[in-house]
C-alpha cells in the first residue's frame, strides 16, 4: 500500500509540475521563446540559423488587432487604413502569426517604451518600411492613447516622437539605399551601386531598420533612373537581381564599416511579397489580392520563395558586422487577404497587392521585432 501511495504522490507532483509549465506559457509567451527555447531562438536571429520564429501559420484570434484606427491611430496613413476606405470584411484583422515551435510573445507597448526610453530609432527604405514604421507608431501609440505624441515631416524624414518616454521613431524614405544623383549636365538620373554617401545620415542611431526591394523590378515610366553605375560602367540597364545583389553588398560594407554593433542594432526587414498572380497560390492566371479574404492555410506558400531573399540571405551571411533579419517573408506570403487592393490610395481605380492594411500584417513584424528585442535582453 505504501508503494502505491508514494508511486500516486509522484505522479501528482509530475502532474502539478506540468500544469504549471502549461500555464506559464499560456500565460506568457516570452517563456517559450525567450526563455526555454532561447538557443533555438538565438539560432532564429543568426543569418543561416533556423528560422522557426518565422516558420509556422495563421490562428484566429479574437483579441486582434492590436489596435483601432479609428479609435487608437489618427495619424494612420490614408493608403493603409482600409477599413476607412470601406474594406467590409474584418476577418483579416483577427489573424495571429503562430510559429510552429514557439510561442510569440504578445506585444506590450508599454514595455517596448521603455526598453526603447531615450533612444533614437531610423527605419529607411521604401513604401513598405513605410508601412513597418506607421505600424509600429500605431502599436506605441495605442499603449498610450493620452499622452502627447508629435509628428513631423521634412523632406524623406518623418520623426515620430512621444516626448514623455524620449523615444523618437523616425523614417527615411530611401528605395535603393544606395545613392541616385542626378548628373549637372543633362540632368539625368544615375543609381550609382557602388556609392552610398546618403548613408552620413544614418549614423547616430541606436536602432536602424532597413529594407529594399520592389523598386529594383520598376521599368519604362516607374523606372526613377536613367543609367545606372555598376563596376565602374555606366549602363542603360542590366539584370535587376544581379544590380540588387551589388547595391546591397554595398549596404552591407557600409553597415560594417560605420556601425558599432555594441552600440547599435541594425536590422534588414527581408523581401515583402506581392500578390499579383493567382498561380503562386494555385489559383487562376488572372487571380489577384482583389477580394481575396482568407490567408493560405497551413506553412507552405505554393509559389516558393522570391529570388531575392536567397540574395538577401547570402549577403547578410558575409557581413561581419551583425545584422539581425527579419525574415517576413513566408508569413506574409500567407497573407494573400492582406492587402488594401481597391481599398488603398487609389480605391476602386487601382488594387494595391503590394502594401499592408493597418491595422495588419506588419504589426506581426514588428511582434516579431519585439520578441527579438526581448531576446536579446534577456541574452544580456
Amino acid at each position: 500500500m505504501g508503494k502505491v501511495l508514494h508511486g500516486f504522490g509522484l505522479f501528482a507532483c509530475i502532474a502539478v509540475l506540468l500544469a504549471l509549465c502549461l500555464l506559464l506559457i499560456l500565460h506568457d509567451g516570452k517563456y517559450c521563446c525567450g526563455r526555454v527555447q532561447k538557443k533555438q531562438v538565438n539560432e532564429s536571429q543568426s543569418i543561416g540559423g533556423s528560422s522557426n520564429l518565422f516558420e509556422g501559420s495563421w490562428v484566429h484570434d479574437d483579441t486582434y488587432p492590436l489596435y483601432d484606427t479609428f479609435s487608437s491611430c489618427p495619424f494612420v496613413e490614408k493608403e493603409f487604413d482600409c477599413r476607412k476606405n470601406g474594406r467590409p470584411d474584418s476577418q483579416y484583422l483577427k489573424l495571429r502569426w503562430k510559429p510552429d515551435t514557439c510561442a510569440l510573445p504578445r506585444f506590450n507597448g508599454m514595455d517596448m517604451l521603455r526598453r526603447l526610453k531615450g533612444k533614437k530609432i531610423l527605419f529607411v527604405g521604401d513604401s513598405l518600411i513605410l508601412n513597418q514604421w506607421q505600424s509600429l507608431t500605431c502599436m506605441l501609440h495605442s499603449a498610450v492613447p493620452k499622452t502627447n505624441y508629435t509628428l513631423t515631416r521634412k523632406g524623406d524624414l518623418s520623426t515620430f516622437s512621444l516626448p514623455e518616454f524620449e523615444v523618437s521613431i523616425m523614417m527615411s524614405r530611401n528605395a535603393f539605399l544606395v545613392d541616385l544623383v542626378k548628373t549637372r549636365t543633362g540632368g539625368s538620373m544615375v543609381l550609382k551601386l557602388d556609392s552610398i554617401e546618403n548613408g552620413n545620415a544614418w549614423k547616430g542611431y541606436d536602432m536602424l531598420i532597413f529594407n529594399t526591394w520592389h523598386w529594383w523590378l520598376h521599368k519604362g515610366s516607374k523606372q526613377p533612373w536613367d543609367y545606372i553605375v555598376s563596376g565602374g560602367k555606366i549602363r542603360q540597364d542590366m539584370d535587376r537581381l544581379a544590380a540588387f545583389r551589388e547595391g546591397l553588398t554595398t549596404w552591407s560594407k557600409w553597415v560594417d564599416s560605420n556601425v558599432d554593433a555594441k552600440t547599435t542594432k541594425v536590422f534588414f526587414q527581408g523581401i515583402s511579397p506581392s500578390h499579383y498572380n493567382g498561380k503562386e497560390w494555385n489559383d487562376t492566371d488572372s487571380a489577384t489580392c482583389s477580394g481575396q479574404t482568407q490567408p493560405i492555410s497551413g506553412s507552405t506558400y505554393p509559389g516558393g520563395s522570391p529570388p531575392a531573399t536567397t540574395v538577401v540571405n547570402q549577403v547578410l551571411a558575409k557581413m561581419s558586422s551583425p545584422a539581425t533579419l527579419l525574415d517576413i517573408t513566408l508569413l506574409s506570403q500567407l497573407r494573400k487577404d492582406g492587402h488594401p487592393s481597391v481599398y488603398g490610395f487609389g480605391g476602386k481605380a487601382g488594387n494595391d497587392c503590394s502594401h499592408w492594411c493597418l491595422s495588419g500584417v506588419p504589426d506581426t513584424w514588428n511582434e516579431l521585432l519585439y520578441a527579438t528585442l526581448v531576446t536579446t535582453d534577456q541574452r544580456s
